[in-house]
């Protein structure tokens, strides 16, 4: 899949299966809404605008309220590449994400999840 068809696609086509993956591994949705409004800063309010409004994740990254300075911590691999040896930002901003729920999916502490320690 090209760039330009990720940026494209709608934030909304993607949130149910990050909330599906967390859920299979017995985490909620609310926990993947707090990833998410940790990541961009929206809150729940403006979270479920930008759903129904179907945003695509370049909106939806570029509106952000405040992007957490805390994101340049997540560190690792997602999709075969390090995120934070991603160049281009909105991507680096979607893999972000990809890896917070990943973290979730395997069942590690909110407080790690959120780089509070």
């Amino acid at each position: 899949m090209t760039k330009h068809r990720i940026y494209s696609m709608s934030f909304a086509s993607i949130y149910p299966h990050y909330v599906t993956k967390a859920e299979r591994k017995n985490r909620t949705q609310a926990e993947v809404d707090e990833i998410i409004r940790w990541l961009t800063g929206y809150s729940q309010k403006q979270l479920e605008q930008q759903i129904d409004n179907k945003t695509d994740f370049e909106t939806f990254f570029a509106e952000a309220p405040k992007m957490n300075p805390s994101r340049n911590l997540i560190k690792g691999v997602i999709c075969g590449v390090r995120v934070e040896e991603i160049k281009e930002s909105t991507m680096q901003e979607i893999r972000y994400l990809d890896k917070l729920v990943d973290e979730l999916a395997k069942n590690k502490a909110m407080e790690k999840i959120l780089r509070k320690e």
